[in-house]
């Protein structure tokens, strides 16, 4: 099993930490190349591999940790993704203003999966600010907890098998429309620093 993670922000960043916390190999890419990333790859360890965006985009499971908006541009040369799972961390979010963007009633991970046509797509990590995701997700009595849906049963249980392997706990809301009052961006959950107790 490959693994990429698309985007270096903060978001990036701290999932790149992670996996490096875990010793599980992981592709990191962003638009800049990867020479942009070697210093950030030095300081997390060599689990961390600095790659084109075009390599990475090729991983069985890809992670979008980018803008929205930016998700149809960054995935161009991502070839066939039928089968592969594609976890998306985004929120259409409308700045300066900082509020959900109008989608017409769309969801914006149903709109993501449009761009990734034959993927099996997952909404996670969207929902705890960076800080805390790049944390040891093991705290006293628990481990810090990653919400996700998707409308692929086997999807959610690939995705919720590699939270669990990252040190988080997972929690499975469902549909990504069962999920909408909870997941998406504005809903109950974001932003709340949950922990499931051991």
């Amino acid at each position: 099993m490959t693994y990429a993670i698309i985007g270096s922000g903060k978001i990036g960043h701290a999932l790149a930490t992670q996996f490096a916390r875990q010793g599980i190999d992981v592709m990191l890419a962003n638009s800049r190349g990867p020479d942009s990333l070697r210093d950030t790859a030095r300081a997390l360890g060599p689990t961390i591999k600095p790659t084109s965006a075009k390599d990475a985009l090729q991983a069985d499971v890809v992670i979008f940790a980018i803008p929205f908006g930016a998700v149809p541009d960054a995935v161009k040369e991502g070839g066939d993704w039928t089968g592969r799972l594609v976890i998306d961390a985004s929120n259409a979010v409308e700045f300066p203003a900082f509020t959900p963007a109008d989608l017409g009633g769309r969801l914006s991970t149903e709109i993501v999966a449009e761009a990734v046509p034959g993927a099996r797509v997952v909404k996670a990590f969207n929902t705890i600010p960076a800080a805390k995701l790049e944390a040891d997700p093991a705290l006293t009595g628990g481990r810090r907890v990653v919400v996700l849906s998707s409308d692929d049963a086997s999807a959610r249980s690939g995705a919720a098998h590699l939270i669990e392997q990252l040190g988080y706990a997972a929690l499975d809301l469902g549909t990504l429309r069962q999920a909408t009052h909870l997941q998406q961006f504005g809903g109950a959950m974001v932003a709340l620093d949950l922990v499931k107790l051991a």
